[in-house]
């Protein structure tokens, strides 16, 4: 087996054992009343940016730009989100 083979069957391991801690953990809150995170409009951007960026990653320019991108949405949606409470 290649490393690289190795390394996207880590990966998934490791997703898939956060997938089980999440259901045990949400299974087991009983506080349904709990303010839950939403996706704004903002964040859904920002989060296209990245992973456009992550696609174009062979064009180095455009690719960290779009991640830039990204990130500096990310940073403006919490920072709106903090003055907002």
């Amino acid at each position: 087996m290649e490393p690289s083979q190795t390394y996207i069957l880590i990966s998934i391991a490791v997703l898939l054992i956060i997938a089980v801690l999440l259901f045990l953990i949400k299974g087991k809150r009983k506080n349904k009343k709990e303010k839950r995170p939403t996706l704004t409009p903002l964040a859904g951007f920002a989060f296209a940016f990245i992973i456009t960026g992550i696609f174009f990653g062979d064009n180095r320019l455009i690719g960290y730009s779009l991640i830039g991108i990204g990130v500096l949405l990310a940073v403006i949606d919490i920072v709106k989100k903090l003055k907002k409470e």
